[in-house]
């Protein structure tokens, strides 16, 4: 039988210095010091100050922007037996952005407020500097300074909703649901803005050089956050998105050219010999029937949309044409698997492919 030894727990110096010098209430009567204590360090020309409700500065001076955004964290933590511990708590919106390193959202120095996301079950108040954003969706956490942030695409989100005036999943800071139409009246991020916001988002890398956030994620939590129904925002991802799959269509092209494959045709118009509309894929090799479709469904927002891109790429299928999906972020990351997978098709091509009508797009 093995036993686990529990690691020790750090002095309160230790963990000053993991903290920059941020320490809550529990963590400090954990390691001895009495309340008494420390109200009599925080007192007028005491060596302490209390930076929010149960958090505590172990410093005097101004507080710098990194031990701003641990006491937002560390007050927003504190939850029973978990007290003073980053769990159940991410920082997220635009200090997670400025944390991040966007050069589009106000530097860590100039962030005003501290949007944190902790779970909707919790009662906790607005305080201070700290705005507190309830979500009834897993936790997930990522790890930037040190500090424990909203993945890329749900702060980006959650930026968007803070400057749209909308501060929880789904409502309006004063708890009606108000819709897109009123709220984006309150926008205050100029179009610019906005564009390099979401071009940031996905060229943002994470560990081992992957990117952070994908367009499928950032459309998908835009999505969530019923965001993209705002137009001005629709019309920037619509951008972002063209530009993303253009890129990957112009791979696509180089990839088959070096394979020796026949130039495809780009978003060709198909439809049968009596002139019913078929399908506009992205590509289309007429010879072999073969389409293919690169990220389709993210431009669609409504279920409309989807049914309608859904459909077209059934009916290739019926008639015979050979469809083959890509995702932009594959083509980009595993070139070689994706060129054997279009010699493959090319090669197999389509079957019984009913002869179809084509117009260049």
């Amino acid at each position: 039988m093995s036993y686990q030894i529990p690691s020790p727990v750090p002095s309160l110096e230790e963990l000053a210095r993991c903290q920059q010098n941020v320490i809550t209430a529990s963590q400090l009567r954990a390691r001895g010091v009495p309340s008494r204590v420390v109200s009599e360090h925080c007192r007028r020309g005491g060596p302490w100050q209390r930076l929010l409700p149960r958090v505590y500065l172990l410093q005097t001076g101004a507080p710098t922007p990194e031990q701003r955004m641990w006491a937002a964290l560390l007050y927003a933590a504190q939850n029973g037996r978990e007290a003073g511990s980053r769990e159940g708590a991410l920082i997220t919106g635009a200090a997670a952005l400025a944390l991040y390193g966007f050069s589009a959202v106000p530097r860590l120095p100039a962030v005003t407020g501290v949007q944190v996301l902790v779970p909707r079950q919790r009662r906790l108040r607005d305080a201070g500097e700290v705005r507190i954003q309830r979500t009834a969706r897993e936790l997930v956490a990522s790890e930037v300074h040190g500090l424990a942030c909203a993945p890329v695409a749900r702060a980006v989100a959650d930026a968007l909703r803070e400057w749209l005036g909308r501060t929880e999943d789904g409502g309006s800071g004063s708890g009606s649901r108000g819709g897109p139409e009123v709220a984006a009246e309150r926008v205050v991020l100029g179009p610019r803005a906005l564009r390099s916001v979401l071009r940031e988002a996905v060229a943002v890398t994470a560990a081992g050089g992957r990117p952070a956030c994908t367009p499928a994620e950032l459309t998908a939590e835009l999505r969530e956050a019923q965001l993209l129904e705002v137009p001005r925002i629709r019309a920037a991802l619509d951008e972002l998105l063209a530009a993303e799959r253009e890129s990957a269509l112009g791979g696509i092209v180089e990839l088959a050219a070096a394979e020796l494959l026949p130039e495809p045709l780009v978003g060709p118009e198909l439809r049968m010999r009596g002139g019913t509309f078929v399908a506009v894929p992205d590509l289309y090799w007429p010879q072999a029937g073969v389409a293919v479709e690169v990220d389709s469904e993210l431009r669609c927002v409504s279920e409309g949309e989807q049914a309608w891109v859904r459909a077209g790429q059934h009916r290739m299928e019926y008639l015979g044409v050979r469809v083959v999906y890509l995702a932009a972020a594959r083509v980009a990351a595993e070139p070689a698997a994706v060129t054997e997978e279009l010699r493959q098709a090319f090669l197999a091509g389509g079957a019984d492919v009913v002869e179809l009508m084509l117009t260049e797009g």
